[in-house]
């Protein structure tokens, strides 16, 4: 089989019609530095592990099975038409904790989990059947949609900053790690760098793996970060004990009281992952931008389906505690930047990327010396992602007020501020009722608006 070449500024080819199926070596090629990177950043998905031990007392292993069968999920997207690096509803785990831990340990709290994956999974089926993605992206006002990001920004950093958050385990490494990743993927700096040496345009290329190896080494040198021990194998995957004791084939199904509970949460989680979707469709644009000679195609009613698919398949057979989101923020931004970097040469594709850094993510997942080499440093690749996350939420939501109103601007910091502190719903409603009252134009069919009465104070 040979690789079927793109038509200069075109669309990557594929197959199956409006499914748009892609096949490796035939619609795109494998890039060995996003095989490695995803690799190495193995430790961001396994990072979970720990939160589904303690949250819903699943042993390790089963645990880590859960994750592997999550990533090769999350590879659905980039073969069948979307380009999303796809990930989980990140900045919501808190509140699902937060829900679990309202049941009893044991099976009613994974019937619990059960219930809100399938109601998040039947709202993006609903948004992505009845477009109501796409028209949520074009319709919805700047201001809520700013003020989404904002929220989502905060959410992450703050997370990682509270009394209990992951940098003070380990603070040396963790925002040695930081400091190095964003340096790579945002410094004014790395761009003439990469231009002028081509060793650090080799190393930039490997995105934040690389500051991630660096964090990790001297973490283990000065004791923040245990040293592994390294075991050799596949790893485990108890498929048997999976579905008889952690999923609804063995404990049944969940009552309707499960559901009315989830619901609420269900909605909040899908606007918790809206952000992730304005987030890529800003990044894709950007990147249209740059590289001419590929279009890009990013359709959030596509994203939503296939959203859809991956919280049903979890919620009957491996429930998810991060539930499975649009996209992985961190990840996107890695492969975004190296396509963006790089000529049509050096990565053919940016579907390419796309697809390799989860072959090489859900591959080391299976070899027990990698998840026993990287299990100390759980930790630093979770950190990593979420403060990644909260840069690029946070400079989206200002490039996209700079072109609205300072009416606009305070309304989605308002709507920002509550929903990284009161949760999604509390946010969303608060933006909708302050759009209602401040941004909604109430007399604009009244003669004397029309004859140039003055504009609101605050406003441009």
């Amino acid at each position: 089989m040979s690789l079927r070449k793109r038509a200069d500024g075109g669309e990557q080819p594929s197959t199956l019609g409006f499914l748009k199926l892609r096949i490796p070596f035939v619609h795109y090629k494998l890039e060995l530095p996003d095989i490695l990177q995803g690799a190495i950043l193995c430790v961001v998905p396994l990072s979970i592990s720990g939160l589904m031990t303690s949250v819903l007392g699943i042993p390790f292993e089963v645990a880590v099975a859960f994750v592997v069968i999550n990533n090769f999920l999350f590879m659905l997207h980039g073969h069948f038409g979307d380009p999303a690096v796809s990930g989980w509803i990140t900045a919501g785990i808190p509140l699902y904790v937060a829900f679990l831990s309202g049941y009893p340990e044991g099976d009613a709290r994974i019937l619990a989990l059960v219930a809100l994956q399938l109601t998040v999974a039947a709202v993006f089926f609903a948004m992505g059947l009845f477009k109501g993605a796409d028209v949520l992206v074009r319709k919805m006002p700047m201001s809520l949609k700013a003020g989404i990001l904002i929220g989502a920004g905060f959410s992450a950093v703050m997370t990682e900053f509270s009394d209990t958050g992951r940098v003070w385990s380990m603070p040396i490494t963790i925002l040695l790690g930081a400091t190095l990743g964003f340096f790579m993927l945002f410094s004014r700096t790395a761009a003439p760098l990469r231009e002028r040496y081509p060793m650090f345009r080799f190393i930039a290329q490997y995105g934040i793996a690389v500051p991630f190896l660096i964090a990790y080494v001297f973490g283990i040198l000065i004791g923040e970060v245990q040293a592994p021990s390294l075991q050799w194998g596949w790893v485990s995957l108890p498929f048997g004990e999976m579905l008889d004791s952690y999923t609804v084939f063995g404990l049944g199904w969940p009552s309707y009281q499960y559901f009315l509970d989830a619901l609420p949460l269900a909605l909040a989680a899908y606007v918790i992952a809206f952000g992730d979707v304005l987030v890529i469709d800003s990044l894709f644009k950007n990147a249209d931008k740059v590289r001419k000679d590929e279009k890009l195609v990013f359709s959030p009613r596509r994203n939503s389906i296939i959203a859809g698919i991956r919280n049903l398949f979890h919620g009957l057979c491996a429930p998810f505690i991060s539930l499975s989101g649009p996209s992985w923020t961190g990840g996107q931004a890695l492969v975004v930047n190296r396509y963006m970097n790089n000529d049509r040469k050096a990565m053919d594709s940016y579907w390419g990327g796309a697809n390799s850094i989860y072959w090489g993510m859900s591959i080391a997942l299976l070899l027990l010396p990698v998840v026993s080499l990287f299990k100390p440093g759980l930790n630093i690749g979770l950190a990593l992602t979420l403060l990644i996350q909260g840069y690029l939420c946070g400079y989206l939501a200002v490039e996209m007020l700079g072109k609205g109103s300072n009416l606009q601007r305070g309304v989605a910091v308002i709507v920002g501020a509550i929903l990284a502190t009161k949760g999604a719903a509390w946010g969303l409603g608060a933006g909708l009722i302050l759009w209602l009252v401040l941004e909604r134009d109430w007399l604009a069919g009244d003669s004397r608006t029309a004859s140039g009465a003055a504009e609101p104070a605050g406003s441009e």
